[in-house]
């Protein structure tokens, strides 16, 4: 089956994802399997979701087969393995419209001008889109050192790091960069902490300052931010202290965006699904976190079945005599 772009620029293919996280790119690879053409869309400017842009390096537990794998290296991995089957990626592409042709086939249009019309869509959005809670003070050095993600710890080398919140985010970059960074101090508003007590108890041995009821009031600096200003809650006394880069781990918004408004069936902002994988809409399924249904558990492993699931059944209403389950892949020469 083909993915061509016709006179008028729409790309035509048979599965559209939407949505590059981890669940999106194993769907990917699944329609390649099926023998199906694939367009990933992402509004993010690389692959891997949530995983890449906020905690790449991190080691995850709950992969099946991986005592422990590096965020980073699972994405690295799933791209690997869709990549014999040549999807077509658009990334910095939000989803915007939604809409069914005359043959009764979904076209999504994105938010820079591309038209994907596709024989079957599956949304794998993850928690929709997401972004950072601003820090009030400095957000003038956001890119000159203020930052909201650690995608590359070695940027921050031999840096004073001030890492802002009380999360498991801000206790993980702490940890992660507390080896290589001249000096770690995190600020915290409030003496209790979100992140689970080992992360504390970790960073706490890393030798950095956990600065509590406290929160950064002012960033100074010159083309990049040079110090940050601490100001205690309760007796409002300040001071200064070296930053050459200031993580602030504040939390996010998430935001399903265009895709509240496409007319799909949605439960406390998830899509609602039913065994299939399929949403109320015609051939638009969905997976990973982004859906609802009874018993829901929202891991990564998870959402690879789920994804796995909602490709076969779109195979078989993109192709109504294709067999829903398309054999082990140990029987498939690759």
């Amino acid at each position: 089956m083909s993915q061509l772009t016709d006179e008028t620029g729409v790309l035509s293919t048979d599965v559209l994802i939407i949505g590059a996280g981890p669940a999106g790119l194993y769907g990917a690879y699944y329609a390649g399997f099926r023998g199906l053409t694939v367009t990933v869309m992402d509004v993010l400017p690389q692959l891997g979701g949530q995983i890449s842009a906020m905690y790449p390096e991190k080691p995850i537990f709950d992969i099946a087969g991986f005592l422990s794998v590096r965020g980073r290296d699972l994405v690295d991995g799933l791209i690997a393995q869709a990549e014999p089957y040549s999807p077509r990626f658009l990334l910095g592409h939000r989803a915007a419209e939604l809409t069914h042709d005359a043959d009764g086939l979904p076209v999504v249009r994105s938010d820079q001008g591309a038209t994907v019309r596709a024989r079957a869509v599956v949304i794998t959005g993850g928690v929709g889109t997401f972004t950072p809670r601003p820090l009030p003070a400095g957000e003038e050095f956001l890119g000159r050192g203020l930052a909201y993600f650690v995608p590359d710890p070695s940027v921050h080398a031999d840096r004073d790091v001030v890492v802002v919140g009380g999360g498991d985010s801000a206790f993980d970059w702490a940890a992660l960069l507390a080896p290589t960074a001249r000096s770690v101090t995190l600020v915290h508003r409030t003496a209790r902490f979100r992140a689970h007590a080992a992360s504390v108890e970790k960073v706490l041995d890393l030798g950095v300052e956990i600065v509590t009821d406290s929160e950064v009031s002012r960033l100074t600096g010159t083309d990049r931010v040079e110090q940050a200003e601490i100001r205690h809650r309760i007796t409002k006394e300040t001071r200064r202290i070296p930053a050459g880069t200031v993580v602030a781990a504040l939390g996010f918004l998430a935001d399903l965006g265009p895709l509240q408004h496409w007319g799909l069936d949605l439960n406390a902002r998830k899509i609602t699904v039913d065994t299939r994988m399929a949403t109320n809409l015609p051939r638009v399924f969905a997976a990973g976190d982004i859906t609802d249904y009874p018993g829901k558990v929202r891991l990564i492993s998870v959402g690879f079945g789920e994804a796995a699931t909602a490709v076969n059944n779109a195979a078989t209403v993109i192709d109504p005599e294709a067999a829903l389950f398309p054999g082990h892949s140990t029987e498939k020469e690759h």
